[in-house]
């Protein structure tokens, strides 16, 4: 089984991995990011407290986040060949929540795949997605500062799987296929 996390700041391209990785090795895919916009679109009270927060730049809290995706993990674990995490852990104390979840459900984390993009790059990529996705949180301001709660809070969760030798830096530069054949030969190594 794999249990894969997929991370790297916005716009590095997470999702468009994600669905060439549950395509290859038919994982389920679980984005934090997917199933709040589904919590919002249903204008659920955690998809109003959630849209507070994602519309200034800032992360959900812990508990929204992690309740949320327990429950995901546990009904998706059951009968799949795995999972592919994207969007979390976003830091340390989500991290070792989910070690925690994933040892109760007699599971265990395979690989953190970091995907890393120079910030220009980024924010290049995300001025573009706003521009054709209409999302409120793809504008300068915001970009910028989802980047730096990124980098304060997201970025040691790295560390803490390279602690567990669970960790492979991706270059995130290139086409989308170079990029996925270097997660593929990572992914090959740990089956």
């Amino acid at each position: 089984m794999l249990n894969i996390i997929i991370c790297g700041a916005p716009g590095c391209g997470k999702g468009t991995q994600s669905d060439l990785i549950v395509e290859k090795y038919t994982l389920k895919h679980l984005s934090t990011g997917d199933l709040l916009r589904e919590e919002i679109a249903k204008k659920s009270d955690l998809g109003v407290e959630a849209e507070s927060y994602i519309s200034k730049g800032n992360l959900v809290p812990d508990t929204m986040i992690f309740s949320i995706l327990s429950k995901a993990i546990e009904e998706q674990t059951k009968n799949s060949k795995g999972i592919i995490l994207d969007g979390f852990p976003r830091n340390v104390a989500q991290a070792e929540a989910l070690e925690t979840l994933m040892a109760k459900l007699n599971k265990e984390t395979t690989i953190l795949l970091d995907l890393q993009v120079d910030n220009q790059e980024l924010i290049t990529r995300l001025l573009k997605r706003g521009e054709t996705s209409g999302r409120c949180d793809d504008n300068l301001e915001t970009i910028k500062k989802r980047l730096e709660v990124y980098e304060s809070k997201t970025a040691p969760v790295s560390d803490y799987y390279r602690n567990k030798n669970k960790y492979a830096a991706i270059n995130g530069m290139g086409t989308i296929d170079e990029i996925f054949g270097r997660i593929s030969s990572v992914i090959d190594s740990k089956r």
